[in-house]
């Protein structure tokens, strides 16, 4: 079985189209075709469903693309030895929230920089919604998420943490004396808040409408590190991960607190598609963000 026809059936996989692959790959479009064919005539089954100019695997094509991954990982395993992998530049895509951005860089980046220079990140954010779609049409490599767990089977879960999320207010209010707050108290404060729909601030409107409440907060913006600042100003109440109010809290500014009947979940997680070509390069990016963000 010819290893050029195995790398060429996972890039079309990947990417879903055979034009895009020969792009990829260098080579013409009948060229892909021809070792698509090839490799069906070897096995004896069809690989892909062709419907216009768009193909899809087939159920027996998507059994056979985890074989062609491990395959195609353990030749280039083969081929380069560590230190020739760690010399060729290579370049992992990774797509997560705004308000996970900079905490995934400072804990992730340097360690990446520091062990394999070679490995170039690209960082893309966008709502939980945006951030599979990307994922599903092979436009990233990795999503990281702060949300609610997220199940689903055409996702590799790399790794996965819960995280506590609690309202904040500054050490003055005469909140913090409260060691939860009800329906009423949340309806009478300046809440300052990250944009609608996104990760937490969608549980709180998910659990505020089932109760029949609304809330319209005083300030919308996508840096929680800056709204927890201002709370830390007193200049209102915030919905925040435990791991933003972290600092704020040791330093006794702010104070946690919990809402009455409302019990949110939050999950850190790690994801690829389950069709996506794990690399090596790809494997160690994988490591070190589960080694150190989680």
């Amino acid at each position: 079985m010819d290893i050029r026809n195995l790398t060429t059936f996972v890039h079309v996989a990947e990417l879903g189209n055979f034009s895009r692959a020969a792009e990829r790959l260098g080579y013409s479009q009948p060229t892909i075709s021809v070792q698509i064919r090839q490799l069906e005539q070897e096995l004896g089954f069809r690989l892909f469903d062709r419907i216009g100019h768009s193909v899809r695997l087939t159920d027996k094509g998507r059994d056979t693309l985890s074989y062609a991954q491990q395959v195609c990982r353990l030749c280039q395993q083969m081929t380069f030895s560590d230190n020739e992998e760690n010399s060729r530049e290579t370049l992992i895509r990774v797509a997560t929230s705004d308000s996970l951005s900079a905490p995934l860089l400072y804990e992730c980046f340097p360690h990446i920089r520091k062990a394999y220079p070679n490995i170039h990140l690209k960082l893309t954010t966008a709502g939980t919604e945006d951030l599979f779609s990307m994922l599903d049409h092979n436009e990233v490599d990795i999503v990281c998420t702060l949300d609610s767990h997220i199940y689903n089977t055409n996702y590799c879960i790399a790794g996965e943490k819960s995280i506590g999320v609690h309202f904040v207010v500054n050490t003055d209010s005469p909140l913090a004396d409260n060691t939860s707050l009800s329906k009423d108290d949340l309806m009478s404060q300046n809440m300052l808040l990250t944009e609608t729909g996104m990760s937490y601030r969608r549980l709180l409107d998910e659990w505020l409408a089932k109760n029949s409440l609304e809330i319209h907060p005083v300030l919308e913006a996508g840096q929680a590190d800056l709204i927890c600042s201002l709370v830390e100003m007193g200049l209102g109440c915030s919905f925040l991960p435990d791991y933003i109010t972290e600092d704020a809290v040791s330093r006794k500014t702010v104070k946690r607190l919990s809402a009455e009947g409302f019990y949110p979940e939050l999950w850190k997680q790690i994801l690829y598609h389950r069709e996506k070509w794990v690399s090596p390069s790809m494997q160690t990016v994988l490591g070190i963000m589960t080694d150190h963000w989680l």
